[in-house]
């Protein structure tokens, strides 16, 4: 509804901003497009910033593909558009404890999409009425949502040195280089820490025993 409320005052119609949403289904990306778009910023530095911002969806997809072995070719292209940060954890989740089924993955994506753009509608049909946005902390939702969604998965082993890792280095990007650069570095360098410490012993005879079987 955020987006939605942010697109039509920036100079977006409703239809505009639904096929925004339907098309690219990438909240941050999409809202900082909308702010480069409104400052008048060129093409090419538009498209950089939606790529930084969304590097991590290869990060995730790199994840997500060692569940999908039920998964037509089909059923893979779809998962892959469908997968935002909400499904990718719920999705892991899912795998930790079971099989990561197409019912379940889809189930709940389809959902994610059909409430994004249905709310991306009522923010663009009655967000002319909030005159300040900024007034109200609309815009302090996202980063709130990004914290409850990480500390999701504070019981995983060496979660607090990959997250810490993450947010010393995103910082540090960020007061370095600047939005959108800190997203891809601080998550790269979590990976990278991640990489080093290795998986638990007996998570990686599971997973061994899981890639045997598929």
């Amino acid at each position: 509804m955020v987006y939605g409320a942010v697109a039509v005052q920036k100079g977006l119609t409703t239809a505009e901003a639904l096929g925004f949403s339907g098309a690219i289904f990438a909240g941050a990306s999409q809202l900082a497009a909308l702010e480069l778009m409104g400052i008048g910023a060129p093409i090419w530095s538009i498209l950089l910033t939606v790529f930084a911002l969304n590097f991590r969806h290869v990060l995730y997809s790199a994840s997500i593909s060692r569940h999908l072995g039920g998964f037509s070719p089909v059923q893979k292209a779809l998962a892959f558009f469908l997968l935002v940060d909400p499904l990718f954890g719920s999705a892991e989740v899912r795998a930790a404890q079971r099989r990561l089924t197409p019912t379940f993955y889809f189930t709940y994506g389809v959902t994610l999409y059909c409430s994004w753009l249905l709310a991306t509608l009522a923010g663009a049909s009655f967000g002319r009425l909030i005159e300040d946005p900024d007034a109200f902390g609309l815009d302090f939702v996202l980063p709130v949502y990004f914290l409850g969604l990480v500390m999701s998965f504070r019981r995983r082993a060496s979660f607090y040195p990959v997250a810490g890792t993450s947010l010393v280095v995103s910082v540090i990007a960020y007061w370095l280089a600047g939005p959108p650069w800190h997203v891809s570095l601080g998550g790269l360098a979590g990976i990278a820490v991640a990489a080093v410490i290795g998986p638990p012993k007996r998570q990686a005879g599971r997973e061994t025993r899981r890639g045997v079987a598929s």
